[in-house]
């Protein structure tokens, strides 16, 4: 089952995975399981969070939410650790070159239209510099934050809950008594 992270929807059963599912299964955007993202995540289940939500804002101010949710899903496909990654001379950090990575192996891989590759270039605005020419890339931009910091948080989130779980558990089995 694909779930969003903070959704308890199955999003094989939602409108939103029509938009996808072409890409979603293939064994490229697969590999993307392979790579820790966020302290918490995968690439891939990032991508996916990143993927749904910015299709369901972009669907509610009624901008283009196709190519937000299949850019979204593309937005980090690239197949190194950035952790790990030696920067060549004069090449670019990674905040500035994985767009760019990500956007040649979209491109390669998928048939990407203007604005997917517009959203998938400028994610990172404004430290790619250029300017987003669509409002679906400003979307993303706030979105893929977004995902980040819950991405980042959600295993402390998971534990303060179950913390709370127990404290009521044990309350009630006293009050029980």
């Amino acid at each position: 089952m694909l779930k969003a992270i903070c959704s308890k929807k199955n999003l094989e059963e939602h409108l939103y995975f029509k938009t996808v599912e072409d890409i979603i299964y293939s064994n490229e955007v697969q590999q993307l399981k392979q790579f820790q993202h966020h302290v918490s995540t995968t690439r891939f289940q990032h991508s996916l969070n990143v993927s749904y939500y910015n299709y369901l804002l972009c669907k509610k101010f009624k901008f283009n939410a196709t190519a937000a949710a299949r850019a979204g899903l593309l937005h980090d496909l690239f197949y190194y650790n950035r952790k790990e990654y030696v920067r060549k001379s004069g090449e670019k950090g990674h905040i500035a070159r994985h767009p760019q990575v990500a956007l040649k192996n979209a491109t390669d891989l998928f048939k990407i239209n203007q604005i997917e590759k517009d959203i998938i270039l400028n994610h990172m605005w404004p430290f790619t510099l250029s300017m987003p020419k669509y409002k679906e890339t400003y979307v993303i931009v706030l979105v893929d934050k977004y995902c980040a910091i819950m991405e980042f948080f959600a295993p402390y989130i998971s534990k303060l809950k179950r913390k709370k779980n127990t404290l009521n558990k044990i309350k009630t089995a006293t009050l029980v008594e």
